[in-house]
């Protein structure tokens, strides 16, 4: 499944869309569900990366937040933002090509994120992250509690 995912990549690397990203999302039966690139300079989008686009495809199709028994097939072991969306989404069997310092080579932050995260997330040179007003926020929260909301 994994030569969907490139061929995809390499549109979208001739197109100028986005860098050497592609995924595919399958069933476990392992019929494609989504084929997708990375579409970041297209979109003007950073948050357009192949895996993100899978799942937004493979979501719709299946009418479903929950991709559970879905298998992610990528060309690049994803970055800290595409792993958060495919815990979130409960994909739970990932296979991928290249690894964060593959994509370090050519310049791509991956790696430095996953410092960044190991680090604790407290460089303010990296990022400055307060938290302000949570007595007024938490208000939010108790109020979706008490309806009993879907927790996903």
């Amino acid at each position: 499944m994994m030569e969907p995912a490139i061929e995809e990549a390499i549109k979208t690397i001739n197109k100028n869309f986005g860098g050497p990203f592609g995924a595919v999302i399958t069933d476990k039966e392992g019929k494609i569900i989504a084929i997708s690139s990375n579409t970041v300079l297209r979109d003007n989008d950073s948050t357009a990366h192949a895996e993100i686009n899978a799942i937004r495809v493979a979501e719709k199709s299946l009418k479903t937040h929950n991709l559970e028994g879905c298998i992610l097939y990528t060309t690049c072991y994803p970055c800290p933002m595409c792993m958060g969306a495919i815990l979130w989404a409960n994909i739970q069997e990932v296979y991928y090509g290249c690894d964060a310092i593959d994509a370090a080579k050519i310049g791509f932050k991956d790696d430095y994120i996953y410092k960044y995260i190991e680090s604790g997330c407290h460089n303010e040179q990296v990022l400055k992250i307060t938290q302000i007003n949570r007595d007024k926020c938490i208000k939010l929260f108790e109020e979706y509690d008490k309806k009993n909301k879907e927790i996903y």
